[in-house]
């Protein structure tokens, strides 16, 4: 949501890059990008889709790409935020209003919005959890490699499924139990409830 007087202010506070930041806010204007207010800061939309915003900090200033990580960095300008965690998002960083270049900028920008009208977005991808596989499970794999073959064939879906289902059973006996009768539908490359599935 836009928030004109939050925006205003943004640009008016007293900072030692309020100058600079204002130049930037001119370059942002001569595209088609609209200006709202977001995470306390200026962002710049098309069709709602976040596609740049402008920062300024203790010892730098400059402007975010959403999904920087597609645009063509013909300067060599664009900075990941933090290495190895960041993975769409690049900042143009400037530490002095003199190294703000109005056709570079705008490269950038014009680059970022052609991007964004395509639909290329960096999707995050979902952090894969692990299966944590039972006692039993990992003694049986070392008796028989077939099973850890086929275990391992299976997507990991079917795979948490059956660990889960030997690793919740309270007593030995019955974990032991429900490997037994989980063994041969492994080796058939079946999952745990795949009969109930096509009920």
């Amino acid at each position: 949501m836009s928030n004109p007087s939050k925006i205003e202010a943004y640009f008016e506070t007293e900072h030692p890059f309020k100058d600079a930041i204002l130049t930037l806010r001119t370059i942002v204007e001569q595209t088609e990008l609209v200006e709202t207010f977001k995470w306390s800061a200026p962002v710049y939309t098309i069709d709602g889709k976040n596609v740049a915003g402008i920062g300024k900090f203790k010892h730098h200033f400059g402007v975010w790409f959403f999904n920087g990580s597609l645009i063509k960095d013909k300067y060599g300008r664009l900075h990941n935020a933090q290495e190895g965690k960041t993975k769409a998002l690049r900042q143009l960083r400037y530490t002095d209003a003199s190294e703000i270049k109005e056709d570079e900028l705008l490269y950038y920008l014009n680059e970022a919005i052609s991007n964004q009208k395509k639909g290329l977005e960096l999707k995050s991808a979902k952090p894969v959890k692990k299966v944590v596989l039972p006692t039993e499970l990992t003694q049986a794999f070392s008796e028989d490699k077939n099973l850890e073959k086929a275990f391992k064939a299976l997507t990991p879906g079917r795979q948490k499924e059956y660990a889960e289902h030997i690793a919740s059973a309270k007593q030995e006996k019955t974990r032991r139990s429900r490997l037994e009768k989980a063994t041969p539908l492994i080796l058939d490359g079946k999952g745990l409830h795949d009969k109930y599935k096509n009920c």
